[in-house]
């Protein structure tokens, strides 16, 4: 599976360990938040979102496959997938995507079995 990673920004405080109240309200969104978001806003046939805290609190990785990419380039595609998560990306750190149309993950998973 082939990811891209947008780097979205950080959780660190700029004045080191002191943390106020308004950035401790700025906890990442669970995986379940998000995969919900996305299958309702893309009408997502699919959906999968992976919490990655080997890279840090508040990365994802996100499978979408939806109706609505076809005819759509990646870059618009990711475009359309980052839109969907507007009011959750000020709480993600790192996002990597993935996403197809039903015709190429049925393509895909013909082709393994």
């Amino acid at each position: 599976m082939k990811f891209i990673c947008i780097r979205l920004g950080t959780h660190k405080s700029p004045r080191g360990a002191e943390v106020t109240q308004a950035e401790a309200e700025m906890e990442p969104p669970t995986a379940e938040e998000l995969r919900l978001r996305l299958q309702e806003r893309l009408q997502a046939e699919h959906v999968e979102v992976q919490d990655s805290p080997e890279l840090c609190q508040g990365s994802f990785r996100v499978f979408v496959v939806s109706g609505i990419f076809r005819g759509l380039k990646t870059l618009q595609r990711h475009r359309l997938v980052n839109e969907a998560l507007k009011e959750e990306l000020s709480r993600i750190h790192a996002l990597e995507q993935r996403t197809l149309t039903p015709e190429q993950w049925e393509e895909e998973r013909g082709s393994l079995a």
